[in-house]
């Protein structure tokens, strides 16, 4: 039986207990969602948009699902102890799927913002949401956004008005729970008006070592003149899986800047499309991956400028060791009439071992003749005449071997405009790098060190 075969199954047998513990905005779209799946099944290798990444083989599996939104016991606030020294967050949780409704001490947002179980919200609010919802994530086009659109029951609402700023950055912190292997789907929508400006925190932790399999579709909405940033960490375990999509929308003049890390992780697929839809927009978008023994970090992105006077920076970098596997594929559109466009993009890559396979595919599409582009990729090893330069002055060969790997990597960690994060992360890379993140099943007790 194909893999997708038993989701198609579990899907017809369970649908309506699936919308019974939602809200009508996520239920609208599940039946189209499952006619698009079932039509496409799950990507293949044969596509060239998946053809780093067995997606059938990691659904293939038998995982839990908590279908019937059984409570998980326990309460995060309480037991994990991931934070930022430092600094002043608003703190909240998903626990696998679902927004946890636990009072949070530290969560403190200005009037008129709403930020939440996007089941609860989306039902107060309808309205807006459904202007919103699935709007971004196309089930037609891709078989991953129609999986987590058929199944996911909750996930994570943001909502900024027009003209309001967060000062303070809003952390949200995936929990992964579960004593069998289990898969978890969730949904995230962020909505900022005119204006707006707010910046966040995504942390994937998992709590427990079993098989995990995550799902995520993120749309974000940002309106004209808004600013926003967005920060993903992914420190999980070798025995995870994760799938995410994100899709961003820009409208005339605003400011994003994306930035996903991959400090540790079992199988990691990002799919990142932004479309800057006013003249004058801007993205920054950055990723970082540090993968070793048998994991695997593939990116695929897209930015679409579909507008005049629109910039984007774009700069992944990977190390790579043991039989680690990377890929990156990189496109930039720039259509007819989008004049005095300005994009860069840079993906560049150390394999520290012969078994580390990198594959990079960068890309340009270009309409317009008044524009400014570049791309480009490497692949290399660390250069030995710099480790033996460190050598000689003292400095043993794990030592010289790490620092330069860290100083490889850094370009992205600077990016970030969070100082007090920058230096946080500076410290969990080194840690990374001198094996000490290798064991997630702690990360309750490690990430506060």
């Amino acid at each position: 039986m194909k893999a997708e075969q038993q989701y198609i199954d579990l899907f017809s047998q369970c649908e309506a207990m699936i919308c019974e513990h939602s809200c009508d905005v996520m239920n609208a779209p599940r039946a189209k969602a499952f006619a698009d799946f079932e039509k496409q099944g799950f990507p293949t290798r044969k596509m060239e948009k998946y053809k780093y990444t067995e997606v059938g083989k990691c659904f293939a599996p038998d995982y839990g699902l908590n279908l019937n939104r059984l409570p998980i016991p326990v309460n995060p606030h309480e037991v994990f102890k991931c934070d930022v020294p430092n600094m002043s967050t608003s703190l909240y949780f998903v626990v696998n799927d679902a927004f946890d409704k636990h009072d949070s001490p530290t969560a403190q947002l200005p009037e008129g913002v709403l930020f939440g179980s996007l089941k609860d919200l989306a039902t107060e609010h309808s309205e807006l949401a459904k202007k919103y919802y699935g709007h971004l994530a196309d089930t037609s086009k891709d078989a991953i956004s129609a999986f987590n659109t058929m199944f996911a029951q909750d996930g994570v609402f943001m909502y900024v008005p027009k003209n309001v700023v967060i000062e303070r950055p809003i952390q949200l912190i995936n929990v992964l729970r579960a004593d069998m292997n289990f898969m978890v789907n969730r949904r995230v929508l962020i909505i900022l008006e005119e204006g707006a400006q707010a910046k966040m925190l995504m942390c994937d932790h998992a709590m427990d070592n079993v098989n995990f399999l995550a799902t995520q579709v993120i749309e974000v909405f940002v309106g004209a003149n808004a600013k926003f940033d967005l920060y993903e960490l992914e420190e999980t375990h070798n025995s995870s899986i994760r799938f995410s999509n994100l899709f961003v929308h820009q409208e005339r003049d605003s400011n994003v800047l994306l930035n996903g890390m991959t400090l540790h992780n079992g199988t990691t697929r990002n799919t990142t499309e932004v479309t800057l839809d006013g003249p004058g927009a801007n993205i920054n978008l950055c990723g970082m991956a540090i993968v070793d023994r048998n994991e695997q970090v593939d990116n695929n992105t897209f930015i679409d400028h579909k507008a005049t006077d629109c910039k984007s920076n774009e700069l992944f970098k990977y190390v790579l060791d043991d039989q680690a596997i990377g890929a990156f594929a990189g496109k930039v559109l720039v259509r007819k009439g989008s004049q005095r466009t300005d994009s860069q993009q840079t993906n560049r890559n150390i394999c520290a071992s012969r078994e580390a396979r990198m594959y990079t595919q960068p890309q340009l599409e270009i309409y317009a003749d008044d524009v400014k582009c570049s791309h480009g990729a490497t692949v290399g090893q660390l250069d030995e005449n710099a480790v033996f330069y460190m050598q000689q002055r003292g400095i043993s060969l794990k030592e010289a071997r790490m620092l330069l790997m860290f100083a490889f990597v850094n370009e992205v960690i600077d990016t970030i405009s969070l100082d007090v994060l920058k230096d946080r992360l500076h410290l969990l890379v080194e840690k990374r790098f001198r094996g000490e993140l290798n064991k997630c099943s702690s990360c309750c007790s490690h990430c506060s060190k």
